[in-house]
């Protein structure tokens, strides 16, 4: 019965994974239909052809179930086909042309970065190339359909998350009801986590979070901040109305560049989303709480818990230290123990010392 009711309670945690995916087969269905309103083949160019590409090559194969402006198997062929250029053909007298390697240094750069031509002539320039022109430059980038400028310097939600993923954290509240001396009241509890290394970092929780309290959290979390090994840059963060102008203000005056993300868009803030989920499941949903005391201790103990003995999936199953597991040719149950935390809830298993 308990493993029912934690999986009913996934179930009920999880909207936003199930939006996302009526939302992409609506899209699906409108685009075949908008397709099926044109009156032939649809022919793209080689830049446009780029831009399918550069969202295609996360879904890999995945892709065949969701293509329609060409075949699956032809969609297929464009991501497999090698991205070294051929060798340009001769032509009749005037300027030679670019060398081969700079020419393929040119599309590493144009590639491996959302640099226009005119940031990819300065780097060559830096390498001591001055033999290579600005036009030059961005002529290479048209015959490889890249875009030149600026609408490559449009990166994805995922690029930027990726990019800042060191210095950037989330933040969102979850709630508890609480049992206190004049009644049943709702505490709303705000946390931060680190996106690179999963760590959370929990602020307050209070009755009312108006104006001055999500100001003072806004300059706690600020001198939190300033005690990291590496100072954050950014700060991701939904669209909720209890996040007052102040609190960004506070945090920018400090240097972090507070985010908001996309209207109705959860999923952009799946690290904190998550995070949510496994704190519900894992603790809080097992107690009801009485007072604000018992709740500061079940807060106190899962932080700990998660920052350190918590193994986590996206980590290989390893706890959030990221040491790797001891070694053993053989092991013995009873040389296994574990610690407990709330009253059995929570176990941690570890080899017993010698």
């Amino acid at each position: 019965m308990k493993n029912l009711w934690q999986s009913f309670l996934l179930l009920l945690g999880a909207p936003s994974e199930s939006e996302h995916a009526h939302q992409s087969q609506y899209l699906k269905v409108e685009n075949e239909i908008l397709r099926s309103k044109l009156p032939g083949r649809v022919h793209v160019t080689a830049r446009e052809r780029q831009r399918l590409l550069r969202f295609a090559r996360p879904l890999g194969k995945a892709i065949a179930s969701v293509v329609t402006i060409v075949s699956p198997r032809t969609f297929l062929r464009w991501l497999n086909a090698p991205t070294a250029s051929a060798k340009p053909k001769a032509t009749g007298p005037g300027r030679p042309k670019t060398e081969d390697e700079l020419r393929e240094l040119v599309l590493k750069m144009a590639r491996e970065n959302s640099w226009g031509y005119s940031r990819i002539h300065g780097e060559l320039k830096k390498l001591g190339l001055d033999k290579i022109s600005r036009t030059t430059v961005a002529n290479i980038l048209r015959q490889h359909g890249i875009d030149t400028a600026p609408e490559r310097g449009k990166s994805t939600w995922a690029e930027f998350i990726k990019r800042h993923a060191d210095t950037l954290f989330a933040c969102d509240f979850f709630t508890k009801r609480v049992w206190t001396l004049t009644g049943l009241k709702t505490y709303y509890i705000l946390f931060f986590i680190h996106i690179a290394t999963r760590r959370v970092h929990f602020g307050g929780f209070t009755t009312n979070p108006d104006r001055a309290w999500m100001t003072q959290q806004a300059q706690e979390t600020a001198d939190y901040f300033g005690t990291l090994p590496l100072k954050p840059t950014h700060l991701i963060r939904d669209r909720d109305g209890k996040f007052v102008p102040e609190f960004d203000a506070v945090l920018q005056a400090h240097g972090v560049d507070v985010t908001r993300t996309a209207p109705q868009q959860p999923n952009q803030n799946a690290f904190a989303e998550r995070f949510v989920l496994s704190a519900k499941t894992e603790c809080l949903d097992h107690f009801v709480v009485f007072g604000e005391g018992h709740l500061r201790h079940l807060i106190a103990e899962y932080e700990d818990y998660y920052n350190h003995q918590r193994p986590h999936q996206s980590l290989d199953n390893r706890p959030l230290s990221g040491d790797p597991p001891p070694t053993y040719e053989t092991i013995s149950a009873s040389k296994v123990q574990s610690t407990e935390r709330l009253g059995g809830l929570i176990k941690n298993y570890h080899h017993r010392a010698a």
